[in-house]
């Protein structure tokens, strides 16, 4: 078989001139280029703050190609008005009341729905037990490996990457240059080939990252085994429904719809 090849290729470069096995070889370059698959990632977190009195720590992320992001929120926003709601009104899982429950209810059923949508989380079940001065680093360095294990099940050899994060307050900037700096070195990817773009957004101008503080929202209640309202344990209900997991373990690595990762530390770095 070598020799077969090497006779073909041999007889290519006879045959042809160097002009068209030029032309041949950028043609296969744009064809790969089109096989690239574009990708918005949409991140969100819950109880991050080192300080924060919270025991369990999620970060989460939702994505969708970006051909179908239009459509997406277009969809989000007729559910909206569906049930009665100003498109302005923002999803988010602390506005979630017993009123608004079919609602709720109807955007997790969205999201089971179509297939073009993912989430994927990690959780720190119990932020009072890192010792983050055995690893010589401080809670936002680890914030930041936090958020790179939960990035990189996502990211596919094939895709490029425009990645959106909530403001949360004034020190968003710089979080959002530190992210992404972090992002790019564990990858290698220091000409931005992969991740083309990191950027803070305001989340009620944003319908999926509503949909991510929903999900993350739901992660987080549950795996801090809080059971006071009634409407926010029928949406997680749901969601164990639809996603056949039980969102305070890790679900299988190829679980590609609906993906936890339930962190433990070990006696190694992260």
């Amino acid at each position: 078989m070598p020799r077969l090849i090497a006779r073909y290729q041999s007889w290519h470069a006879r045959t042809y001139s160097q002009n068209l096995r030029s032309d041949f070889a950028l043609a296969l370059v744009r064809v790969s280029a089109k096989l690239m698959t574009k990708f918005n990632i949409y991140c969100d977190e819950s109880c991050h703050l080192e300080n924060d009195h919270q025991r369990s720590m999620v970060i989460g992320a939702v994505t969708c190609s970006e051909s179908k992001t239009r459509t997406i929120a277009d969809s989000l926003r007729q559910l909206k008005r569906t049930h009665g709601l100003a498109e302005t009104f923002e999803t988010k899982w602390t506005k979630v009341s017993p009123s608004k429950l079919a609602f709720y209810l109807s955007v997790v059923d969205y999201f089971f729905n179509e297939s073009d949508l993912r989430f994927r989380a990690i959780v720190v079940p119990d932020k009072r037990i890192l010792d983050h001065s055995a690893f010589d680093q401080d809670h936002d360095t680890f914030y930041y490996k936090m958020y790179f294990n939960m990035l990189k099940v996502i990211f596919a050899p094939e895709g490029t990457y425009r990645i959106y994060i909530d403001i949360k307050d004034t020190r968003s900037a710089g979080k959002e240059r530190r992210l992404l700096e972090f992002l790019c070195n564990q990858q290698r990817d220091f000409d931005h080939k992969r991740v083309q773009l990191l950027q803070s957004v305001r989340s009620n101008q944003v319908e999926q990252i509503q949909l991510a503080d929903l999900l993350i929202g739901a992660t987080s209640y549950a795996n801090r085994r809080l059971d006071t309202s009634k409407a926010k344990l029928a949406i997680i209900n749901r969601v164990k429904e639809r996603s056949g997991y039980s969102l305070t373990s890790s679900t299988p690595l190829a679980a590609s719809k609906f993906n936890i990762l339930c962190w433990k530390p070990e006696n190694v770095e992260v």
